[in-house]
């Protein structure tokens, strides 16, 4: 059974900075791509960013290229994802998640999903 846990959501001033950490567990990873999308209040949930498990390939949303960073730890089975210059629009709650083979902005085409943590900036 794999998990997907998060950490590090909170409450932050615009302009403010929180890293936010996902640890898997249950099975090991070797290929296939890591993920956080994130969910406002009646909105869909809409991608992030995503990296490789090779760590060769990223993308971002426009939304948050230049001030969100993804990075993964795969020996610890740990991604993580570095969001500064922060905006009350980036309020949501955030999602990582796991697609074992390739890579997609889909939320439909990933396989395991955290329960989420929520982040509110405010203005």
């Amino acid at each position: 059974q794999v998990q997907l846990v998060e950490s590090g959501g909170g409450l932050v001033q615009a302009g403010g900075s929180l890293r936010l950490s996902c640890a898997a567990s249950g099975r090991t990873f070797s290929s296939g791509s890591v993920a956080w999308f994130r969910q406002a209040p009646g909105k869909e949930r809409e991608f992030v960013t995503a990296i490789t498990w090779s760590g060769i390939s990223t993308r971002y949303a426009d939304s948050v290229k230049g001030r969100f960073t993804i990075s993964r730890d795969n020996a610890k089975n740990t991604w993580y994802l570095q969001m500064n210059s922060l905006k009350p629009e980036d309020t949501a709650v955030y999602y990582c998640t796991i697609k074992t083979v390739g890579s997609s902005s889909s939320p439909r085409d990933y396989n395991y999903w955290g329960q989420g943590t929520q982040v509110t900036v405010s203005s």
